[in-house]
């Protein structure tokens, strides 16, 4: 699984003109699942993006995570992470966990994340989005399951 962590002032994510999901301060987190993937990389990753320290303290340093300053979530699936752009001019997919496992994925992961305590808002799977992202930083990570 990846995921791309974005420290946020807010951000949101609407559907056919709707809001189906909103923050204020905290992250935003792209996530992808490939084959092989699991809950158990679900899970890794869950509880990497809540404890990393993202925020800043009252010096400014990196020092604090998403659980100790009580940060909100917003979860966006995103296939094309797994998007393989080596060859020709067209990404190829073939790389991103087939849709009705990755879902299940995708739902799993923001249970493990809601059971860390925290306010937790998602997108929906499989839909044409539009993603508001405030970025603040920038802060941008990119978290693999893989590469621990």
């Amino acid at each position: 699984m990846k995921v791309v962590l974005q420290r946020v002032r807010e951000g949101s994510v609407e559907v056919e003109g709707k809001i189906v999901g909103e923050i204020k301060r905290g992250l935003v987190l792209l996530v992808g699942a490939t084959t092989g993937d699991g809950e158990k990389e679900a899970n890794y990753l869950a509880d990497k993006c809540v404890n990393l320290r993202t925020f800043e303290d009252a010096q400014g340093k990196m020092n604090l995570s998403a659980l100790e300053v009580g940060a909100e979530i917003l979860v966006v699936s995103q296939f094309t992470l797994y998007g393989d752009t080596r060859k020709g001019r067209r990404p190829s997919f073939t790389e991103a966990l087939e849709p009705v496992e990755a879902e299940k994925l995708y739902v799993k992961f923001i249970d493990y994340l809601r059971e860390k305590g925290l306010r937790v808002e998602h997108g929906v799977f499989g839909a044409k989005m539009l993603v508001k992202i405030f970025n603040d930083g920038p802060v941008t990570f990119i978290l693999d399951s893989k590469e621990r």
